[in-house]
């Protein structure tokens, strides 16, 4: 199967390709208020679009694309027809070779630059497929994206484990949730969170404060900070309610929700994802006052979450 797949390697996944739009100031500022992003930079006469946004210039949309080759398509239908029907994006690569303004119009070609060996993981068995999107504005380089998918095929599901891949507890009961990914950048919010303490950054020299945790400043790049402890007052700024896929380590008790996920607005000004508690799901509405608590999911995790209220 490998040495029928790895013929595509180098073969083009889009030649040509348009961007649907310009670049255009409605998306830099749809962008920037969705991720919290205030840098001058994005803003104002000369503004430039923000570097992460690379990808979203040359997206398909609803419509979908109409510039995959026949490659692509043929290496897909490759994988499908062998089983390998599920897909899960792992991981993007990106560099930036010059900034993106207002009024530039975005072409790109993209290449199947690699594929793996099967490689077997907790989600399943399957084929790693790296694309590489070259983009250019107003036909000049304008970036690299890297994209990384995993085809596979689910594993098969266990007696304790959820579809996805969480272990039950000990000796029975519910379903884990997943585990937070715990690196030396955060390490400290987990920490707080240990210690029932919402903790905040805060930049060192513009004293801008900061979630999710970062390495830097957005505001002035400085890379030098503390920390401040979230009073736990907050409003629903959105909210989604999930009923599908089921998730019974999500749900009030074992069958699974639906459940509310929130974008809560602290009162020290940022935001963060977290669930809705102590409301029913249909309940969680925009504006909506809420008041952090600490929920032990199981004996080894504990979640900062936000109690709601009807009245």
């Amino acid at each position: 199967m490998y040495e029928r797949l790895r013929v595509y390697e180098g073969r083009a996944a889009a030649s040509a390709g348009v961007g649907k739009d310009l670049v255009n100031e409605p998306m830099i500022r749809h962008w920037c208020e969705a991720v919290g992003d205030t840098n001058p930079a994005y803003a104002g006469p000369g503004a430039i679009a923000p570097p992460t946004m690379l990808q979203a210039w040359t997206m398909g949309g609803l419509s979908g694309h109409s510039d995959r080759s026949g490659a692509y398509d043929k290496l897909f239908a490759l994988l499908d027809g062998a089983g390998y029907t599920s897909v899960v994006a792992t991981d993007c690569e990106q560099e930036y070779l010059r900034p993106l303004r207002p009024g530039d119009r975005i072409t790109f070609d993209a290449v199947i630059e690699s594929v793996s060996e099967r490689k077997t993981t907790r989600l399943g068995t399957g084929y790693f497929v790296t694309t590489r999107m070259d983009v250019r504005a107003a036909g000049e380089p304008a970036g690299t994206h890297r994209f990384r998918i995993l085809k596979y095929t689910p594993a098969a599901v266990r007696r304790g484990v959820s579809p996805g891949g969480t272990r039950g507890v000990k000796g029975g009961g519910r379903s884990l949730r997943p585990r937070p990914v715990i690196n030396r950048d955060n390490a400290g919010f987990w920490q707080g969170v240990a210690e029932h303490k919402l903790l905040i950054q805060r930049c060192g020299e513009c004293e801008t404060q900061r979630f999710p945790w970062l390495p830097g400043c957005n505001e002035c790049g400085c890379q030098e900070w503390d920390t401040v402890e979230a009073s736990g007052e907050g409003t629903v700024f959105s909210h989604v309610v999930m009923h599908h896929p089921p998730f019974p380590a999500f749900g009030a008790s074992d069958d699974a929700g639906p459940y509310a996920v929130a974008l809560i607005e602290l009162a020290e000004g940022v935001r963060m994802v977290s669930n809705v508690v102590g409301v029913p799901y249909d309940k969680v509405r925009t504006g909506m006052p809420v008041r952090l608590e600490f929920l032990r999911t199981d004996p080894e995790l504990e979640l900062p979450v936000f109690r709601g209220s009807e009245g």
